[in-house]
């Protein structure tokens, strides 16, 4: 999993070249039709967590909400950031999760 202090704008080759990204959060992003870094410009986390959820049939643990939401923001220009730093944001809007 690429820790947030590494990640390098400038060398997004892949998935796992992401903040908070290792091989089984990228193969989920995958099965979503996430197959570069550039895919998530625009994307929502709260969106793709619904649908993997969806897609699986099953809720995911609400961690993997924080990971999508850290991923999307940072490829939506903001600074890489632990996946735990959205926890927070997470129990606010979603409660229930």
């Amino acid at each position: 999993m690429m820790n947030p202090d590494k990640v390098c704008r400038e060398r997004l080759g892949t998935l796992r070249d992401l903040p908070n990204v290792g091989p089984k959060i990228a193969a989920l992003l995958v099965r979503l039709g996430i197959d570069r870094p550039r895919d998530l410009v625009g994307r929502d986390g709260f969106e793709l967590y619904d649908a993997i959820c969806c897609c699986d049939g099953m809720r995911y643990d609400p961690c993997l909400l924080d990971v999508f939401i850290s991923i999307t923001r940072f490829m939506n220009d903001e600074s890489p950031r632990p996946w735990w730093e959205y926890t927070a944001e997470r129990k606010r809007l979603y409660p229930d999760l």
